[in-house]
């Protein structure tokens, strides 16, 4: 087996497919107690400290791995960490923004692993001209590690998500083996209507948490998808004032708030009597049910409209178009008001790496790096 470490894991999103792909999991680390519920909770017998990885010596990661070496690290910081464009090189190991990429930098060059991967947001290798992603990799110039990087579209691995992110891999430069990352897969891509069809049908504010199935799967996508589950999890639609649902009711396929008849725009929040100044197009956009959704974000709770019906998507909705199987239940609230500290389900749905691109992704490596060695 191949021994991984999944250091800023949230819920296990991308690791729990590199399971499936034959790695065994060491160690598992998130600072987020509702991260950490959502993960123990699908995977009770996993190894998973809710530590922040700065207050942990090597050595105590190491007594949590049972004394195992890693042969892989993957690591999947939110960008608003980096500050790594810094013009002034001195300072930039002392930014608080970029303290935990210092201890990635740091756990591997102590264990000094075969392969260590990252992944993050498209636009990472345009900031402030390219200087972080040449800082990020001139980190490890010294490690004798090969590098490579590449941007994926995750609707190119059977995602119904036009997601792009880039993902870096670094490769020990004495397995004479260079990084490489799977081929797109020739394929159409799936649509929005092909993953999420055959939920019930509800109206804002209806069902609960834990509820039946109304139909048979309607494709073998969904029959796959649904991973044998007997019932339905986190399938409960948001409740809207009436104002928003008639606002829905007037947005077509592709249209947002911003394309609504005046009467129906958006209000300002303390003061309803008058129009908001501040309109966003991405704001209650209406997908298009024949097509792959957009890219799901921070805000996919408010961003987009069910393709048929007058209401958000539903967690298990945005679940599916992210690629989860049923099977994976998200714990704790579904939404969180800005002032709470830990992560809502939709937000750890947001946050992942969807998981079927991360199953291409753990298979080739094993194929191409592992089982060469």
């Amino acid at each position: 087996m191949i021994n991984l470490i999944d250091l800023f894991c949230w819920c296990w999103w991308f690791s729990a497919w590199f399971w499936e792909a034959w790695y065994t999991h060491i160690l598992a680390n998130d600072i987020d107690t509702n991260c950490a519920e959502t993960y123990k909770y699908n995977f009770p017998d996993s190894n998973f400290i809710c530590w922040d990885i700065s207050d942990i010596s090597n050595e105590d990661i190491k007594k949590e791995c049972k004394w195992k070496m890693p042969d892989i690290i993957i690591w999947w910081p939110p960008c608003q960490w980096f500050s790594l464009a810094n013009k002034n090189r001195n300072k930039i190991k002392d930014d608080p923004r970029n303290k935990l990429f210092y201890q990635f930098v740091r756990l591997v060059n102590y264990f000094q692993p075969k392969v260590f991967l990252m992944e993050n947001v498209k636009w990472l290798i345009s900031m402030k001209w390219w200087q972080v992603i040449k800082t990020i990799i001139s980190e490890f110039s010294n490690c004798w590690y090969n590098v490579e990087y590449t941007i994926l579209n995750a609707s190119d691995f059977w995602v119904p998500q036009l997601r792009e992110r880039v993902f870096i891999m670094w490769v020990r430069k004495d397995l004479w083996i260079n990084p490489s990352f799977p081929k797109k897969i020739k394929w159409r891509p799936i649509t929005v209507n092909e993953a999420i069809s055959d939920l019930p049908l509800i109206n804002a504010g209806e069902w609960e948490e834990i509820c039946d199935y109304t139909s048979e799967p309607k494709n073998k996508r969904q029959k796959q998808i649904r991973n044998w589950s007997k019932k339905l999890y986190n399938h409960v639609a948001m409740r809207h004032s009436q104002r928003l649902i008639d606002r829905f009711g007037v947005i077509k396929p592709w249209q947002s708030v911003k394309d609504v008849p005046e009467e129906y725009s958006a209000v300002q929040r303390w003061n309803p009597s008058e129009k908001s100044w501040k309109v966003f197009g991405q704001n209650n956009k209406r997908v298009f049910g024949d097509k792959p959704a957009p890219t799901v974000t921070a805000s996919f709770q408010s961003n987009f409209v069910h393709p048929i019906l007058n209401r958000n998507f539903t967690a298990r909705e945005g679940a599916r178009i992210q690629s989860f199987k049923d099977s994976f239940i998200f714990k704790w609230m579904r939404t969180k008001m800005s002032r709470e500290v830990w992560l809502s389900q939709y937000q750890q749905i947001w946050n992942a790496v969807p998981p079927l691109l991360a199953k291409s992704i753990a298979e080739h490596i094993k194929k191409n790096i592992f089982d060469k060695i």
